[in-house]
């Protein structure tokens, strides 16, 4: 009997040892894996707040479409200045400025050119993809689709909400968006109670229970709630 006891014991103390060290290992795992995640996430945030920023400077507004936006990426040129050479301090004191620069260059006159040693200055104005400006290799048509994806998702698209009619206090009109992910969205598989207690906490505190660029309630410079 005393054997039997004791092998509860044992088995109890095991048991309860388990529980322990996993009441302490889960909610560091789950952090771990939610900060490694969303640091791919805020990257793509940033990648929509560039391309809904462009498509305003552009169109005067923004858009709540990603389908638009993409669309707007892989077909729009943007206008760009190739720039070759710098002015020297000594061109500088003497009064050239970038503009003045360039009109001499596009003058043509070779003395006046070599009499201001711009013989290597360029600024030449060119229209470039709005893809390749905005992101260099990082994005092709091929795959900028996967910018209104949120990673570690089921393929969901990330929330996309504009207000191209907010006035502020001085009756300006101030175009506003906003791109979201909640963590039920990128948290789904992980360990259930911590993510309920990941937007338990953020809901107490007011505040966004995800990831989020930009507001449509009011301007904020179009941060995101990480910043």
């Amino acid at each position: 009997m005393k054997t039997v006891i004791r092998v509860f014991l044992f088995v109890a103390i095991v048991v309860l040892a388990y529980m322990c060290y996993q009441s302490i290992l889960t909610p560091i795992e789950f952090d771990k894996t939610k900060e490694t995640r969303e640091k791919e996430i805020v990257s793509r945030l940033i990648d929509i707040r560039k391309a809904e920023l462009e498509f305003k400077d552009q169109k005067g507004g923004f858009t709540p479409s990603f389908d638009t936006l993409i669309s707007f990426l892989k077909n729009s040129k943007k206008k760009t200045v190739l720039k070759e050479g710098s002015l020297s301090d000594k061109q500088l004191e003497s009064g050239l400025t970038e503009a003045s620069a360039v009109k001499i260059v596009r003058s043509g006159n070779m003395q006046e050119i070599i009499a201001n040693g711009l013989q290597n200055f360029r600024r030449d104005t060119a229209y470039v993809s709005v893809l390749q400006a905005l992101y260099g290799d990082q994005y092709t048509a091929e795959n900028i689709d996967s910018i209104a994806i949120i990673p570690y998702s089921k393929g969901e698209r990330f929330d996309l909400k504009v207000n191209n009619t907010y006035f502020n206090s001085s009756q300006i009109l101030v175009p506003l968006f906003e791109a979201s992910a909640e963590y039920k969205t990128y948290l789904f598989d992980l360990n259930h109670q911590e993510m309920l207690n990941a937007i338990d906490l953020r809901k107490k505190l007011e505040k966004f229970p995800g990831l989020k660029v930009g507001s449509v309630d009011e301007p904020n410079n179009f941060a995101g709630n990480w910043e």
